[in-house]
C-alpha cells in the first residue's frame, strides 16, 4: 500500500558527514565546466551550432557548463514528435504514469547533493535555498504521483436507476512548458510532471539563464525510464523557442511561470486561434508579486522582524513570493526600523559556494542593473536607511537594501523589483495596512503579524492574496501544505503543490450508458 504523503525532509549541514558531502559535490560540479548538454527530440541526442553559456553570478568569470541551443525549427520538430507520442502515452493509466515520478523521486534523492550544488554555482543560492529546492522537486513528484492515481479512481456521481454513469479525466495534448530560473529544478519538475503524469506530452523550454540544472532534470528523468517523445527538451530564447511553442496550432497548452511582461504576451498570443488549431489553448501562469508583510501594533516586534528580514532577503530576494513591502502601523514603525536594521546589518552577503553564506548574487546583469536603477529611484522615493551599493566586483551582489518612509504609490512599493530590497511604509491603523497591502496590481502572498485575533479574521477577509500567513514569513510554501498561486497580475491561480493542480492539464469525459 502506497505509504501517505510526507515532505522531504530539509539536510543538516550542521552536521560534519552532511557538510562534507554537500562540499564534495560542489567541487565535483565545478569540475564539469567543460561538459556540453544535448537537446533532447523524440529521445535523441541533438547538437546545434549555438551554445548557452551557463555562468556562476557569485563569480562572473566562471563557466558551470554549456547546453546547446535550439531553434524555432527545433521546437516544431519537438511539438510534432511530442503530438506522436501522445497518441500511446495518453492511453497509459494514471497509475502506470504515476510509477515512472516515483522512480525519479527516488533516483532525485540519491543525485541530492549533486543536484543542490549545481544550483549554487549555476543560480547563486546558498547551501539552504538549494537544498530547499531540490527537496520540493522531489516532494512535486511524490505528491503529483498520488494525485494521479487518486484522478485514476472511479469519480464520485450522482446515481439514477437505469444508467451506468461514469466520467473520466483524459489530458489534453501537446504542451509547453517554459520555466523561470529563480527556483530552477523545483519549479521545471513540479510544471513538467504534472502534465505528464496527467497523461500529455511536452515540450520543455528551460530559462536561458539555468539551463545545466535542467539538463539534468532531463538525465534524472531517462534514468527514470519515461520513454522518449514525452519530455522534449529544447533550450533556447523565449523569441525563438518560446514563441515558436506558444503559437503552434498542436500546442494545447502553455504553462508558464515568470514575469509579469511575458505572461501577459504569452496570454495573449496564446488567445489568438492559428489555422489548423482545433481548440482554445489552456494557459497556467505564475507571473509574480508585490508582496506585503502587515505588522501591528499587539505583534512579537522581534519575531516579525526576524520574518521580514528573511523573507526579503534569503536569495537576494528573487522569490516571486518575497517580502518587499512591509507596512507597519505607525505606533510601533520606529522600534520595527531599530529591529530590521540590526538584523539586516548581520546578514552574510557572500558567494553561495561559501556554507556560512546567507544572501548571495543577483543572477545576472540584467537582473544586477535593474535593481540598482531601483535602487537609484527608491533615493528620490524614501529614505535609504542600509545598504544601497554593490558588495562585490567579482558577482552580481548587492547590499540588502531598506527604504524608510515610503509611500503606498511609490515605484519601489508598486512595481517588481525582484532583488533585496524592502519598502518600509507607515500605516494609521490595521485597516489602512490591508487597504495598503492590497493597493497593487499583484494578489500573491502576504503575512499578518498580530495577536489580536479580530485583526487575523479581518485579514482573513480582506487581505487579498492568493497564500495569506498569520505569524509566519511570506515565503516557504511547502508541496501539499501551501497550494501556492496568486490572485490578479499574479497569474492564474494555479495552486501548485494542492489537490486541484492536475485538474489543468486534464478535461472531464462523462460516458452514461442506458441499461
Amino acid at each position: 500500500m502506497l505509504p501517505e504523503f510526507r515532505n522531504e525532509p530539509f539536510s543538516q549541514f550542521s552536521h560534519p558527514d552532511v557538510r562534507a558531502q554537500m562540499i564534495a559535490a560542489i567541487e565535483a560540479v565545478k569540475r564539469e565546466q567543460d561538459n556540453k548538454y544535448p537537446l533532447y527530440i523524440d529521445g535523441e541526442a541533438i547538437t546545434t551550432e549555438k551554445l548557452i553559456e551557463s555562468i556562476n553570478p557569485s563569480r562572473k568569470e566562471e563557466i558551470v557548463g554549456r547546453v546547446y541551443e535550439g531553434t524555432a525549427e527545433h521546437a516544431q520538430r519537438a511539438i510534432a514528435g511530442a503530438a506522436r507520442a501522445f497518441t500511446w502515452w495518453s492511453k497509459k493509466s494514471f497509475a502506470e504514469r504515476a510509477r515512472y515520478l516515483f522512480k525519479a523521486a527516488a533516483i532525485m534523492r540519491r543525485r541530492k547533493f549533486e543536484l543542490s550544488a549545481t544550483m549554487v554555482l549555476e543560480a547563486g543560492k546558498t547551501w539552504a535555498e538549494a537544498d530547499a529546492d531540490t527537496a520540493e522537486a522531489i516532494d512535486f513528484l511524490e505528491f503529483y504521483a498520488r494525485e494521479a492515481i487518486r484522478l485514476g479512481e472511479p469519480q464520485p456521481l450522482t446515481r439514477i436507476r437505469e444508467e451506468d454513469n461514469e466520467l473520466y479525466y483524459i489530458p489534453l495534448g501537446v504542451g509547453a512548458i517554459i520555466t523561470p530560473w529563480n527556483f530552477p529544478l523545483a519549479i521545471l519538475t513540479g510544471m513538467t510532471t504534472s502534465a505528464i503524469v496527467a497523461g500529455n506530452t511536452v515540450v520543455l523550454k528551460p530559462a536561458m539563464q539555468t539551463p545545466v540544472i535542467a539538463a539534468k532534470f532531463m538525465e534524472v528523468m531517462k534514468e527514470a525510464g519515461v520513454p522518449a517523445g514525452v519530455i522534449q527538451f529544447v533550450p533556447g530564447a523565449g523569441e525563438t523557442v518560446g514563441e515558436a511553442l506558444v503559437d503552434h496550432p498542436q500546442t494545447r497548452f502553455i504553462s508558464f511561470t515568470g514575469s509579469r511582461r511575458i505572461g501577459c504576451r504569452i496570454y495573449e498570443r496564446a488567445a489568438k486561434v492559428q489555422p489548423g488549431q482545433i481548440w482554445l489553448k489552456r494557459v497556467i501562469a505564475e507571473m509574480g508579486g508585490k508582496d506585503a508583510i502587515v505588522v501591528d501594533e499587539h505583534a512579537d516586534l522581534d519575531d516579525a522582524a526576524r520574518q521580514i528580514v528573511a523573507s526579503a532577503f534569503h536569495f537576494a530576494g528573487q522569490k516571486c513570493s518575497a517580502c518587499s513591502r512591509a507596512i507597519l502601523h505607525e505606533s510601533i514603525y520606529d522600534e520595527m526600523v531599530e529591529r530590521l536594521l540590526a538584523i539586516t546589518k548581520d546578514l552574510r552577503v557572500g558567494e553561495a559556494e561559501n556554507a556560512d553564506s546567507q544572501v548571495g548574487p543577483v543572477i545576472d546583469e540584467g537582473a544586477f542593473q535593474k535593481v540598482m536603477s531601483y535602487i537609484e529611484i527608491g533615493q528620490g522615493e524614501g529614505t535609504l536607511l542600509c545598504g544601497g551599493k554593490p558588495a562585490s566586483e567579482h558577482g552580481y551582489f548587492i547590499e540588502p537594501t531598506i527604504f524608510g518612509d515610503v509611500q503606498p504609490t511609490a515605484r519601489i512599493a508598486q512595481e517588481e523589483i525582484f532583488g533585496p530590497v524592502l519598502a518600509l511604509i507607515k500605516a494609521g491603523s490595521f485597516e489602512e495596512a490591508i487597504d495598503i497591502a492590497n493597493g497593487t496590481d499583484y494578489g500573491l502572498t502576504g503575512s499578518v503579524f498580530s495577536r489580536d485575533r479580530d485583526h487575523l479574521e479581518y485579514a482573513r477577509v480582506n487581505f487579498q492574496v492568493g497564500n495569506l500567513y498569520f505569524n509566519r514569513k511570506s515565503t516557504g510554501a511547502l508541496v501539499g501544505v501551501h497550494p501556492f498561486g496568486g490572485f490578479n497580475m499574479s497569474g492564474t491561480d494555479s495552486k501548485a503543490g494542492g489537490r486541484d493542480y492536475l485538474l489543468q492539464f486534464t478535461q472531464a469525459k462523462a460516458v452514461s450508458e442506458r441499461l
